[in-house]
């Protein structure tokens, strides 16, 4: 048995041990009268589930459970419908998801309406005339993919420039790893024929192999929205905040993640705590690539107990870019080479493998947690060799849970050293609807693009694993991973690698109880047992009594954190 599953195991039964004490209890509210799926091995469901003080206080029969009714006892009956664990964010950004509520929408079918870059200028033109744009003096866009847009390119700076040749224009790339710029925003970024590439990033060029056509990958995307951004107050910043809860408890999550984090993001998540402003729960890993002390990792917020809804959990490290944007570092050449690029291109590192060696180091020296993201093979060889060198420097280390965030093109040996070392995957099943079909056509050839984010290889090795959207690349929409990763169908109806298939039963492990285990909480969620907390999610129908095909039709009616309703669409 995994050593993960045996924690598991081990925590699931130390939390029995409450329920006959259980029973001398008077609940806050009881719940029954629909399928009750607990993500608990020992008992996978039940009829009706009792809380008292945020807390579970007892799962099983109805007439047992009912046995805890008092006089204010509030009962609330599922009418039919289910209740689940609240679900977890194995990785995502979640004040960025306030950002992209706030933006220009620019994303395809069927989450919006962008299929050509008429159709994205037309957003853009739309949104400028508002309040935002004129407030901040930029036209500000999120979404676009070039994958899905008729062109099946980047607009350019001169496409941009017919939005406005007055305002800065800065849209970003699905991906979050690629943006386009209008001639206003280069000017503002400093941005000429004679900016030389960045290290770890590129600036695409016109014809002439010299002048910026728009489009910016990898660091010289970050660097250059940095000095196009506008400087917000903290008033704005606390409603990003709050805008990304929101959407997210929309989605049936009560636990999120700020995957990579700095200052400016945690001094908000800090002040929206010290307020009691949290509407979930918030785990943060600030980013370790460009300083050895990142803010916050030295202060009481570096915790693995929350604090009113907020913890620092670890540190993030970024060892490549996007496939999609084709900025990810491959072990063999992309099949369609990005626009510029040899035959032989097979992405780049965004940073060099001897600083990969010394900050993996630094983490097993001061014991933190770490989240390496990894989407190409070849980065995931960096992570692996850095982490084999710290632990034969420094030893193994103590319940070690490091991450490796997105696993796109893992390959099996990688699966086996990643087993070995107790590496925990947290893929990106989801990529196969959004992404399918251009990882297929585009970015790895058929062969390559059937193993896009293995589960069922990692599930054959006995690995525990998350799936996550990595929101804002995708909306944060649990369902749409369920779907995703039982039916690996892509956007044209595709099936893209049916041997990577998952269960439901998995998938939503990876969903609740799996991903919680990630961030060393699964002694407090992820499963309706007595003792965790009530975080629930109430869909309207149960994902184990409806065809895969039906899946995606799910719909999150409830999202209930420690026994309040934070969000309800009915």
């Amino acid at each position: 048995m995994h050593s993960a599953v045996r924690s598991l195991a081990l925590a699931c039964s130390l939390l029995t041990i409450a329920v006959a004490d259980s029973f001398a209890e008077t609940a806050d509210v009881i719940y029954h009268g629909g399928d009750v799926v607990t993500i608990d091995d020992r008992n996978p469901t039940a009829e009706a589930v009792a809380i008292k003080d945020g807390k579970i206080i007892a799962v099983g029969k109805k007439a047992d459970v009912l046995k805890l009714k008092g006089e204010n006892t509030k009962i609330i009956d599922l009418d039919g419908k289910t209740l689940l664990p609240g679900f977890v964010d194995g990785h995502g950004h979640c004040m960025y998801v306030g950002v992209q509520a706030a933006s220009a929408n620019l994303l395809a079918p069927p989450d919006h309406t962008v299929k050509d870059i008429a159709d994205l200028q037309a957003e853009l033109k739309k949104w400028a005339a508002g309040a935002t744009a004129k407030k901040f003096q930029l036209i500000l866009g999120f979404g676009y993919d070039d994958a899905q847009l008729k062109e099946q390119r980047h607009p350019t700076r001169h496409e941009l420039d017919e939005v406005s040749q007055d305002l800065p224009v800065l849209i970003i790339h699905q991906s979050s790893h690629l943006a386009a710029m209008n001639t206003k925003a280069l000017e503002l970024a400093g941005i000429t024929a004679d900016t030389k590439n960045p290290p770890g990033g590129v600036i695409r060029r016109e014809k002439d192999g010299k002048t910026p056509d728009g489009v910016l990958e990898e660091t010289a995307f970050m660097m250059a929205a940095v000095k196009v951004l506008p400087k917000m107050g903290e008033a704005e910043l606390d409603s990003l905040g709050v805008a990304g809860q929101r959407l997210y408890a929309a989605n049936g999550y009560t636990f999120a993640q700020e995957g990579r984090s700095n200052a400016v993001l945690d001094k908000t998540w800090m002040r929206l705590a010290e307020g009691k402003k949290m509407l979930i729960d918030v785990a943060s890993y600030p980013d370790l690539t460009f300083s050895d002390t990142p803010f916050g990792i030295d202060t009481p917020w570096y915790s693995k107990a929350m604090k009113n809804g907020y913890r620092i959990a670890g540190v993030k490290l970024s060892f490549d870019g996007s496939p999609q944007g084709k900025t990810a570092f491959l072990s063999q050449p992309y099949f369609i080479p990005p626009h510029g690029q040899q035959s032989n291109f097979r992405g780049y590192p965004t940073v060099p493998a001897e600083e990969v060696n010394r900050k993996v180091a630094l983490c097993y020296e001061k014991g933190w947690q770490f989240l390496a993201h990894c989407n190409g093979d070849a980065a995931g060889d960096m992570m692996i060799g850095a982490v084999k060198d710290a632990r034969a420097k420094l030893g193994k280390g103590k319940d070690r849970r490091d991450v490796m965030i997105h696993c796109q093109t893992v390959r099996e040996d990688q699966l086996d050293a990643m087993q070995e070392y107790g590496l925990f995957p947290s893929m990106f099943g989801m990529h196969c609807f959004y992404w399918g079909d251009w990882h297929r056509d585009s970015v790895l050839g058929a062969e390559r693009a059937e193993r896009i984010s293995p589960a069922r290889s990692a599930l054959r090795r006995g690995m525990i694993f998350s799936q996550h959207h990595d929101a804002p690349v995708a909306l944060p929409s649990a369902i749409r991973i369920l779907a995703s990763v039982v039916t690996r169908r892509t956007r044209s109806g595709d099936i893209l690698g049916a041997g990577q298939c998952i269960d439901v039963n998995a998938a939503l492990k990876s969903l609740t109880l799996w991903a919680a285990y990630q961030h060393y909480e699964e002694a407090n969620r992820g499963s309706i047992e007595v003792g965790k907390l009530a975080d629930f999610v109430v869909l309207d129908k149960n994902p184990h009594r409806v065809p895969i095909s039906e899946l995606e039709d799910l719909k999150v009616l409830e999202t209930i954190k420690e026994g309040k309703a934070i969000y309800n669409a009915r």
